[in-house]
C-alpha cells in the first residue's frame, strides 16, 4: 500500500491532539477516582514543563568529545524531540512538582491510561509526517513515492516499509484496554504506571529494530541504548512493587 506523507505541521497538530486526550483521560480518572486534591493540577504542570523541556535533548551527546557536540541551548532550540526524553522529562517533572507543592500520595493509576491514551493519538502524526520503517517482505508494508522518499536520505521508493508507528498505535490501544481491565483489580497505585512503562520500554526495544533509526553501537539505535541503561531503574522499581505485594499477601495471612 503507498501512502503519502502530509506536511511536518500535521504532526505537531497530532501532538496537540493527544496533549488534550491525555488531559481529558487524566480528568476522567480523577472524578471517577474521587480525587479532589487540587494539587493534582500542579503535578500535570510539572508533567508539561518537564516533557516539554526534555523532549528536546534527545541525542544531545552524540560524540564521545563533548567539544563536537552542541550545548544544551542550541540543542533546544534545534534538535529534534524525542518521546522516550519526553516521558522521562514527564517523569522528572512530577516528581519535583510533587516535593515543590508536597502532595504526597502516589498518582501513576491517573497518569497511566492518560499518557497511553495521548501516545496513541500523537503517534498518527508521526504516521502520516515521518520515515514509516525499514524495508519488508509482509503484505501489510507501505511503499513511498519518490518524493516522499526523498525526504528521508537512504529511504528507498515503492518498496514495502515496516508501519512502524501503526505497531506503536496497536500497542498503546492495547495498552490502554488492558490499564482499564487493571485498574479496580490493581491496589497499588503506582504499580499501574510502573507495569506500563515497562511494557512500552520492551515493546520500544523491540521495534526499534524495524524503526530505522541510526545504528550507533552493538547494532543497537540510541533509543535502545537509551532504555538499556533506565533497565536498572526499571528493575529496581520492579522489584520494589513485587516484594510490597509480597509483604502484604503476608499480613493478610
Amino acid at each position: 500500500m503507498q501512502i503519502g506523507l502530509l506536511p511536518a505541521a500535521v504532526h505537531d497538530a497530532f501532538v496537540g491532539a493527544g496533549l488534550v486526550v491525555a488531559g481529558a483521560v487524566f480528568t476522567y480518572e480523577v472524578r471517577r477516582r474521587g480525587r479532589s486534591d487540587p494539587r493534582l493540577w500542579c503535578l500535570v504542570a510539572g508533567a508539561l514543563v518537564g516533557g516539554l523541556l526534555v523532549s528536546r535533548l534527545a541525542g544531545w551527546a552524540r560524540h564521545l568529545d563533548p567539544g563536537r557536540n552542541p550545548n544544551l541551548a542550541e540543542q533546544w532550540l534545534y534538535g529534534g524531540r524525542s518521546i522516550l526524553s519526553g516521558l522521562f522529562g514527564a517523569y522528572l517533572g512530577v516528581l519535583i512538582a510533587k516535593r515543590l507543592c508536597r502532595y504526597p500520595w502516589r498518582s501513576g493509576d491517573l497518569f497511566a491510561p492518560a499518557v497511553a491514551a495521548g501516545m496513541a493519538v500523537g503517534r498518527v502524526g508521526c504516521l502520516l509526517t515521518e520515515r514509516p520503517g525499514t524495508p519488508t517482505g509482509a503484505s501489510w508494508g507501505v511503499t513511498l513515492s519518490a518524493a516522499d522518499a526523498a525526504r528521508f536520505p537512504g529511504t528507498p521508493a515503492g518498496v514495502p516499509l515496516h508501519p512502524s508507528f501503526a505497531y506503536e498505535i496497536v500497542f498503546q490501544l492495547v495498552a490502554l484496554a488492558v490499564l482499564i481491565a487493571l485498574r479496580e483489580r490493581v491496589s497499588r497505585p503506582d504499580a499501574l504506571f510502573t507495569g506500563y512503562l515497562a511494557g512500552y520500554a520492551a515493546f520500544r526495544f523491540t521495534v526499534e529494530f524495524v524503526r530505522g533509526n541510526e545504528v550507533v553501537a552493538a547494532g543497537l539505535s540510541r533509543s535502545q541504548i537509551f532504555l538499556l541503561c533506565c533497565l536498572p531503574l526499571l528493575g529496581w522499581r520492579l522489584r520494589t512493587l513485587a516484594r510490597a505485594r509480597h509483604e502484604e499477601t503476608a499480613w493478610a495471612r
